[in-house]
């Protein structure tokens, strides 16, 4: 049994090993260095192309994916097929941005894919109206049977606790995340507030990791949450006082 400090030690430990080994094999692109970030690396294109080939994507109408760099090929589909897509702000301060195809003017998905395109071309909200159909996360290193590690913020499983909370996702919305296969550990601690994935897409693998060995958290471990993330955003407030007063 793992304590706390234990698992973040080795959780921080993993996450060193993969930027390391990305960097000196010249895996790691650009933005550089890796260290600190989800990596973006040689083949993110090739690994996205394999989730947008999928029936995931063909049958999603909605799509919620992270700003990380080696997922901007994702976001850029999903403009470009005319899905709907949702992104975070960064670090959840105003809530988050929805694109449309119709918001963008032809030709500039690829602008709209990026942060500050998002926020130009966008709609910012603090509450999604939309029931999303997929999840796309930004790893640092994941397993085959679904444990995922991020680059230690916490954002993308408050992320996922938050639409959990306004029943936007459910234990069968599919979780999706694109990486090096490099990026494949065979061991990551996890806890209950860690977002487990579904789906695994590299340059050269598809996996879907059936049968799930992770539960996926039910929503926000209110008892548990650093009182400063309620400063900072705003859309936590608002979710407790909606529960509240529904209690």
């Amino acid at each position: 049994m793992h304590s706390n400090v234990d698992i973040r030690r080795v959780k921080e430990e993993i996450r060193y090993k993969i930027w390391r080994l990305m960097e000196e094999r010249n895996i790691a692109r650009f933005p550089r260095p890796v260290y600190g970030r989800i990596p973006n690396f040689i083949g993110a294109e090739k690994a996205a192309k394999r989730f947008i080939s999928s029936k995931i994507f063909e049958n999603a109408d909605v799509i919620f994916c992270c700003p990380d760099s080696p997922q901007k090929p994702v976001r850029e589909a999903v403009l470009e097929y005319g899905k709907t897509l949702i992104m975070a702000t960064p670090r959840l301060r105003k809530g988050f941005i929805i694109l449309k195809r119709e918001y963008i003017p032809r030709g500039s998905e690829w602008k709209a894919a990026t942060i500050r395109g998002a926020f130009r071309y966008g709609r910012i909200v603090e509450i999604i109206p939309y029931k999303i159909d997929v999840k796309v996360a930004g790893s640092v290193a994941v397993t085959i049977e679904g444990a995922r590690l991020g680059k230690g913020g916490g954002y993308s499983d408050l992320e996922y606790a938050i639409l959990r909370e306004l029943g936007l996702v459910d234990e069968e919305t599919p979780i999706v995340t694109t990486v090096h296969d490099i990026q494949i550990v065979k061991e990551i601690p996890m806890t209950k507030h860690d977002m487990p994935v579904d789906y695994i897409y590299t340059p050269t693998r598809s996996i879907e990791v059936k049968p799930a060995k992770y539960q996926k958290p039910k929503g926000i471990f209110w008892n548990e949450l650093d009182p400063k993330y309620l400063k900072l955003i705003p859309i936590l407030s608002k979710i407790r006082r909606l529960k509240v007063g529904n209690c």
